[in-house]
């Protein structure tokens, strides 16, 4: 049997499958519209129209209604008739409302693209408390989630993020509701330690997740909401509309040129995140005791000094692999020259969230104590191993933000308690976190 040799191909398999093999992101469907230009009433029409085109175009009708008019204009009355308006012709207005009307209809009605579907939507509540620091988040209910189980249901629940933050230190979770796309969860999710600061420059990021036991867990939807609308103590109600996450650039879709630079950019907000890194948050209390006066027994704070009560931590970042930790906290007043100024909390076992409701004190004059730094970190205790340093925080002059005004409140009440919440950081600025 011979095998007869054929004709190469003229194109090329992409073209005969019709795929756009361009790098990038996958783009919505075009709109049959889309194919077919729409002229308006200020377009030229120079362009001539072919006979056999124009004569495709006029129907029975309006060719009989006007026959005197199309053998008289030729092409232009062609180029008339794909128009909106023509001058001097019968009924020019009428086209252009219905072209206009045609239009506006179009545009309203063209979310058929994988973009715009629906994916639900959720209703809750936020509630933020200035007094207690704390913001609520009432998880209400859900509607007309997207099916992700082969039974045309889902096994939905809620997680909470506050960005920017460690995702891991922040995150809370409602409980999980079987086989609905309606659930109804009516469960309250607390942070605490969030300050005025947080609530104007942080985002609290809310995505409906489907429970899957033998395979991962499957993100549903999520939203966005700028914890700046919230006001002090005021309840505020959300129902939104479930979103898919925001797209992050490739850097395959840019020129060769670009790439370097965005795997730059990239590198270099990886290290400003690390940097920044959140690890939780600490409520602190800080006293200075005046001098004690001469019909005063307390012998041992003749000279005053800092009382420092540490009282809990909240959201702390999980440091072992249980997902909890084994937090105790340090303190030192530095500079430390003969090494007797570390006193540290007892440890608190597998939690993420511990209350230790302890205080120390430093004798020092107010004179030396301004010219001190009071460093307080939180560590992880590992038993046959180093501890994992968790985070920290730095008071004295040369802190910054809410560190900063907490020291100068402390030194301009004498003998008033200043507590504060703070926010823990995986860097102490100034100093190295020693164990």
């Amino acid at each position: 049997m011979t095998v007869r040799k054929g004709k190469s191909l003229a194109i090329s398999i992409q073209e005969h499958m019709a795929i756009d093999v361009c790098p990038g992101p996958i783009r919505p469907i075009r709109q049959i519209s889309a194919y077919f230009p729409r002229l308006s009433p200020t377009s030229s029409f120079s362009e001539p129209v072919s006979p056999s085109h124009s004569a495709a175009t006029l129907s029975p009708g309006l060719s009989r209604g006007h026959g005197g008019v199309a053998s008289g204009a030729g092409c232009g009355t062609s180029a008339g008739l794909l128009s909106p308006l023509l001058p001097g012709a019968a009924g020019g207005g009428g086209s252009l409302s219905a072209m206009s009307s045609m239009d506006t209809s179009i545009e309203i009605d063209s979310c058929d693209s994988d973009d715009n579907t629906s994916l639900g939507t959720l209703e809750f509540d936020l509630l933020y408390e200035s007094a207690s620091s704390s913001l609520h988040c009432t998880v209400l209910k859900a509607k007309g989630l997207k099916p992700m189980d082969f039974n045309g249901l889902a096994d939905p629940y809620v997680k909470l993020h506050l960005l920017p933050g460690a995702c891991k230190a922040n995150k809370l979770k409602t409980k999980i509701v079987r086989n609905t796309l309606n659930p109804v969860w009516n469960e309250t999710l607390t942070y605490c330690g969030i300050t005025e600061e947080d609530m104007y420059r942080k985002t609290l990021r809310v995505s409906v997740c489907d429970e899957d036991k033998l395979t991962h867990n499957e993100f549903i939807g999520e939203s966005r909401v700028a914890l700046r609308r919230v006001k002090p103590n005021q309840a505020k109600h959300f129902n939104i509309c479930l979103e898919h996450p925001p797209p992050l650039p490739s850097p395959t879709a840019m020129s060769s040129a670009l790439r370097g630079i965005s795997c730059y950019l990239r590198e270099w907000e990886t290290e400003q995140q690390r940097s920044l890194e959140e690890r939780g948050r600490l409520l602190l209390c800080l006293q200075y005791l005046p001098p004690a006066t001469e019909g005063d027994t307390k012998g041992d704070r003749a000279r005053g000094g800092l009382c420092v009560g540490v009282k809990r931590c909240a959201h702390l970042a999980a440091m072992d692999v249980n997902g909890f930790s084994d937090p105790y906290v340090k303190t030192y007043l530095k500079p430390d020259v003969h090494k007797k100024s570390k006193h540290k909390t007892a440890v608190i076992k597998k939690t993420l969230n511990p209350e230790f409701n302890e205080e120390f004190f430093y004798e020092i004059s107010f004179s030396e104590l301004a010219t001190k730094t009071l460093e307080v970190t939180v560590w992880d205790y590992d038993l046959g191993k180093s501890n994992d340093f968790i985070g920290g925080v730095s008071f004295g002059c040369h802190s910054q933000g809410e560190a900063l005004q907490h020291w100068i409140d402390c030194l301009k009440n004498k003998g008033t308690k200043v507590e504060r919440w703070h926010t823990l950081t995986n860097e102490l600025p100034g100093s190295t976190a020693q164990e």
